[in-house]
C-alpha cells in the first residue's frame, strides 16, 4: 500500500521526536548510542522526500502528456502499477 508524502513525513518526524526523547543512561549496552537510530531516520526522511520527489515527478510528466506506459518504463513496473500508486483522483465538489 503506497504511503503518501504527509504519512511519510509523519513517520520521519515521529521517528526523530522519538530519539530525541532518549536518555543515554537508560542504554543498557555501554556500547550502544542513539546514532545508528539516528541514521536510520534520516534514512527515512531522505526515503519521504525521494518518493515526494518521485510522485511529484509523475504528475508533471502526466501533466505534459507522458502516457502511463512511458511512465511505468522510467519506474521500471507495468503501466496498471504505475497508475494504481500515482494516479491521482480528480476532485470532486
Amino acid at each position: 500500500m503506497p504511503r503518501t508524502r504527509e504519512q511519510l513525513q509523519q513517520a520521519a518526524d515521529d521517528a526523530e521526536r522519538w530519539l530525541d526523547s532518549l536518555d543515554p543512561a537508560a542504554v543498557t549496552s555501554p556500547d550502544a548510542d542513539a546514532c545508528r537510530l539516528r541514521r536510520i531516520a534520516n534514512a527515512v526522511r531522505g526515503a519521504a522526500t525521494s518518493q515526494a520527489e518521485l510522485a511529484d515527478a509523475v504528475v508533471d510528466a502526466r501533466d505534459h502528456g507522458h502516457t502511463w506506459s512511458q511512465i511505468a518504463t522510467m519506474l521500471g513496473t507495468t503501466r496498471q502499477a504505475a497508475q494504481q500508486r500515482y494516479d491521482v483522483p480528480a476532485k470532486r465538489p
